[in-house]
């Protein structure tokens, strides 16, 4: 019964993913009309179905920042009280880039498993119905080369949690080496052709008619959450889907309860804590089993129209996303920010078109040894990891190389290896620059003349639709009594900004004895740019990945 001593009114505004946003709205109407209140004042739930890259989008804004494949918000979200998206690595991913997003409390309320979606006849045909296999083997060169292999789609990992983890699921089973590079490139760039910017618009694409040609045309296998596939199926399509369940460890869409910072009310935090009491009730989990989504520990409610082959528990969720006292049990073991923002960098290389200009530095100490490499010299480490680099970006790239020192060219710090160069057709006059970048025994640091004149030189070149940037590798600070001063440095990057020809400059630290102070100095003197430390050496590549799917660096 209401409890009829309850007066005015706590207001408290949910922004809930649209597939479990029906449950919540139950759940919050039904603690209401049981007299949910905070210390004698009612309590009025207003839950709203938003998709997560939108309410995302929005947070960002208001943190100053951008999130790599988001883009700017519709205008017509509000930043909400409490935030339940699909995943918790929407939280990571605001967290690297706006340090001041540190949400109050973030713990789990449901969860539904990753699953490659198949039409039932590929399915079944390709005997996967019911089966547990790893989704790298579903995407080997072997199998996309067969003549009955699926079209493989995935829904942009930029703006969606289900391809996001379904391109971890990837990198931790392909690993590391020059063939997982390999693998992995080859995998993603046959997703790419397939990829669409919204779950729905995916969705939409698989077969409408059992007959042979029209599911030989349509979208044979996608990527998707487990609900995806219970909801889809629900609507009676003329081609139902299975769900191929993965084998391994992989990430689920977890659902995470988030009450956002800018809430301070006393009340409102009450009320939020109170409403997370009704979504952890035995009552919710019915609730969400006939919205096709699983509990926090992995079963499900007695009106979960179970898929063949589905488990009658996944993984319980008992790790914290992102660390910190203030977050609860999410799905997010093992993942941190750093990881999921090179997930997203890997996918921008392989599947986007841009321009760099890729600037090294050869000064003497880059023949300095990395202890963690077999002693091998910085200048060794480094080009390993360009050349994997240069391995991810696809031909819709186009590539410049510089080395930097002093005196490289006359009294010019730099020298051009290769001008900005289309990959589809320069690859291997690109690829021949990265045994040229030996250290230079005797030479210094040239740091704020190239950084300027690299920087000149990308606007020079920029191009329309595409990602224009400069990325500069350095260990060390600038040493160059010929060159220009930090403060003309300074100084002339605010006047070469142009927002008409945007260009990010990209500065990655190598090793610890960067001078951290004065790439950042340079790094916050250009809008968008960002600032990367790689400490060891030995992780250039992760790092130059975050980068890539970053849009800041280090605070």
């Amino acid at each position: 019964m209401a409890d009829s001593k309850c007066t005015g009114s706590v207001r408290l505004s949910v922004a809930a993913a649209p597939e479990i946003a029906p449950a919540v709205t139950s759940a919050a109407d039904a603690w209401s009309k049981d007299g949910g209140n905070v210390n004698g004042t009612c309590v009025s739930v207003a839950v709203s179905p938003v998709a997560p890259s939108e309410v995302a989008s929005v947070i960002a804004r208001d943190h100053g920042v951008t999130l790599a494949g988001v883009g700017q918000p519709s205008g017509t979200v509000q930043v909400p009280d409490v935030w339940i998206p699909d995943s918790s690595t929407w939280q990571l991913r605001l967290r690297n880039e706006a340090s001041g997003f540190q949400p109050n409390n973030v713990t789990s309320v449901a969860q539904s498993p990753l699953v490659v979606a198949m039409p039932k006849p590929i399915a079944q045909s390709q005997k996967l119905e019911g089966q547990k296999v790893p989704l790298a083997s579903l995407l080997t060169a072997k199998a996309l080369g067969s003549a009955d292999a699926p079209k493989f789609g995935i829904v942009n990992p930029g703006t969606d949690a289900s391809g996001l983890i379904a391109l971890m699921a990837i990198g931790q089973a392909v690993g590391t080496g020059a063939d997982a590079v390999k693998s992995q490139v080859q995998a993603l760039t046959y997703l790419s052709k397939n990829r669409s910017a919204l779950r729905d618009e995916l969705l939409e694409r698989f077969p409408k008619s059992a007959d042979a040609a029209t599911i030989a045309e349509g979208l044979g296998a996608a990527p998707l959450s487990e609900e995806d596939v219970i909801s889809y199926n629900a609507k009676r399509p003329p081609v139902e889907l299975s769900a191929v369940y993965l084998s391994g460890a992989n990430v689920p869409l977890d659902y995470p309860f988030t009450v956002l910072p800018q809430v301070v009310d006393g009340d409102k935090i009450s009320a939020a804590a109170g409403l997370l009491k009704q979504l952890t009730t035995g009552g919710f989990k019915e609730q969400l089993s006939t919205a096709g989504l699983r509990a926090p520990d992995g079963t499900y409610g007695s009106g979960f129209v179970a898929p063949a082959g589905a488990p009658q528990a996944s993984p319980a969720i008992t790790a914290a996303a992102g660390g910190g006292d203030n977050t609860g049990g999410t799905a997010a073991a093992g993942v941190d920010a750093a990881s999921v923002s090179k997930v997203v960098g890997t996918w921008n290389a392989t599947t986007q078109a841009g321009r760099v200009l890729a600037v090294f530095d050869v000064s003497g100490s880059m023949g300095d040894p990395v202890p963690t490499a077999n002693n091998l010299s910085r200048a060794v480490v480094t080009q390993k990891a360009a050349a994997t680099g240069l391995e991810l970006f696809s031909d819709e790239w186009a590539v410049g190389v510089w080395a930097f020192s002093t005196d490289m060219n006359g009294k010019k710090p730099w020298k051009e290896l290769i001008k900005i160069t289309p990959l589809s057709t320069g690859r291997q006059d690109v690829r021949a620059t990265i045994p040229q970048l030996n250290p230079k025994s005797d030479g210094n640091t040239g740091l704020y003349d190239t950084v300027l004149d690299a920087y000149n030189a990308a606007k020079a070149n920029w191009k329309p639709g595409k990602v224009n940037s400069v990325i500069l590798f350095t260990d060390g600070e600038n040493d160059n009594p010929d060159g220009i001063k930090q403060d003309e440095l300074i100084n002339k990057l605010k006047a070469a900004q142009d927002s008409s020809k945007f260009v990010r400059l990209v500065l990655i630290g190598i090793g610890n004895e960067v001078n951290k102070a004065e790439l950042q100095t340079i790094s916050k003197t250009v809008k968008g740019s960002g600032l990367f430390i790689a400490e060891d050496p030995t992780k250039i590549t992760d790092i130059f990945l975050q980068a890539i799917g970053s849009r800041t660096g280090v605070e």
